[in-house]
């Protein structure tokens, strides 16, 4: 695998996340959306969403999906940066147009392991990141390790871990080219769970207002203790609850009145916005009304996924019902149901209730635990069976108006062509319009 390049205009990324999120806090206008995801498809979403919109390609991976021993995708954070940037100047997006972040970077792999060894990790982890050219550096220190009291850990602790994993990207930075950009940072204790909520739940405890100026004044203390003044000064964005999330079967929806107090506080820290995790399945209202309440970093990864596989298995719909008997037609939903019971550590604690629920969400919940197993191989032969059996082969509008109604219109409106590839494109498309949109892209308005 080659290195990552270093594109020599990167820094105009960085520039114009700052310029967004800026001119946000000065009108409650425009922000930014992070597609946090390492499924091929739903990047190649992404960057021609970006080409449509002219806009900032904010991808970010986390540290179970990419980290130095492969993560979930099986790729470094090198490997990541070489495909992401690669995949977008190949498309046209020029390279100042492309932002790198790191989510949750932090212990939170081997949080099953001493602090000391996860700690470890996670600043090897950071180190590499930086050093692969990401940008903006989500850290989290957040999750308790398994010498950690077994109560809620102190936020002087999260903070002090924090400070160290973000003393190793200042010194990783020091040792790339100069003119690299400078890392930005988002900082929080009360970060949500990664993924979603492991239970169904009908509401949130939000952040206090008291909390955001807590944390920041906990935060400020551990930086200057490191001596990380000029580090401060690029922390971008606190993470905070704002009463969003979701689980299997449920999505706690945004709401604003309750969030208020908690959007004012930030009048007392002119230089940030609050960045929003599992903002996943909120509606376009809601969206739109987060970023104009200062929650300006938006974050999408399971809803994105969730689409795919609506658009594969609507496509095995129609395959059978295109071909039946007569040819060898794929077996995607078995193939990734028999990856997920081979190995159950991705979605056991998710899914609840008798052996007909579980089966039902571990494919169609909200969830969409099964974003890990796509990259199997067993399920990767299937669904390219799925593409080749249908391609090149006319399929019926009948068709495709009973299992993708949408893009059925979308063909008759003569924007989109009955290609599977195109069809599985255009529904991830329709999600990450809603986030152009809410952070306000013109061309998806």
């Amino acid at each position: 695998m080659a290195p990552s390049p270093q594109p020599i205009n990167s820094a105009d990324s960085v520039t114009r996340l700052k310029n967004v999120l800026r001119g946000n806090r000065q009108s409650g206008k425009g922000g930014t959306y992070a597609v946090c995801s390492g499924h091929p498809a739903v990047i190649q979403a992404a960057i021609q969403q970006s080409l449509a919109d002219q806009s900032l390609l904010h991808v970010e991976s986390t540290s179970s999906q990419v980290n130095q021993f492969g993560g979930y995708t099986n790729l470094t954070p090198r490997q990541f940066a070489h495909w992401i940037y690669s995949s977008g100047t190949r498309a046209g997006l020029p390279a100042e147009h492309i932002l790198l972040g790191g989510d949750h970077l932090g212990p939170f792999p081997w949080r099953n392991e001493a602090s000391s060894v996860a700690l470890e990790k996670a600043c090897n982890l950071v180190r590499d990141c930086v050093g692969a050219g990401y940008q903006k550096i989500h850290l989290d220190a957040s999750m308790a390790c398994a010498d950690d009291p077994a109560s809620a850990l102190p936020e002087q602790t999260i903070a002090a871990r924090a400070a160290l994993l973000c003393e190793v990207a200042e010194n990783a930075h020091r040792e790339m080219p100069s003119g690299s950009p400078e890392p930005v940072y988002v900082i929080g204790t009360e970060v949500p769970t990664p993924g979603g909520e492991p239970h169904d739940a009908s509401e949130l405890a939000l952040t206090k207002t008291e909390d955001v100026h807590r944390s920041m004044d906990i935060f400020h203390s551990a930086f200057a203790s490191r001596g990380l003044h000029s580090a401060w000064d690029r922390v971008i964005a606190l993470v905070v609850q704002p009463g969003v999330d979701f689980a299997a079967n449920s999505i706690i929806e945004y709401d604003r009145l309750k969030a208020r107090s908690l959007s004012e506080a930030l009048s007392a820290h002119p230089h940030i916005v609050f960045e929003a995790h599992s903002t996943d399945y909120q509606s376009p209202k809601s969206l739109a009304e987060m970023v104009e309440d200062h929650f300006s970093i938006l974050k999408v990864g399971p809803w994105l996924t969730f689409v795919f596989r609506e658009a594969v298995l609507a496509l095995s719909a129609i395959e059978r019902e295109l071909l039946g008997k007569a040819h060898r037609i794929s077996q995607v939903r078995d193939a990734l149901e028999a990856a997920m019971l081979s190995d159950p550590s991705h979605w056991k604690s998710y899914y609840h209730g008798d052996e007909g629920a579980v089966r039902r969400d571990r494919i169609f919940g909200f969830s969409d635990r099964c974003r890990y197993y796509w990259n199997q191989s067993a399920v990767q032969e299937e669904l390219a069976r799925l593409l080749t059996n249908l391609a090149g082969r006319p399929t019926p509008l009948s068709l495709v108006s009973q299992f993708l109604p949408l893009e059925y219109e979308a063909i008759r409106a003569g924007v989109l062509q009955t290609a599977p590839e195109q069809l599985i494109q255009y529904h991830i498309r329709r999600v990450l319009q809603i986030y152009a949109a809410a952070c306000g892209w013109t061309a998806s308005r």
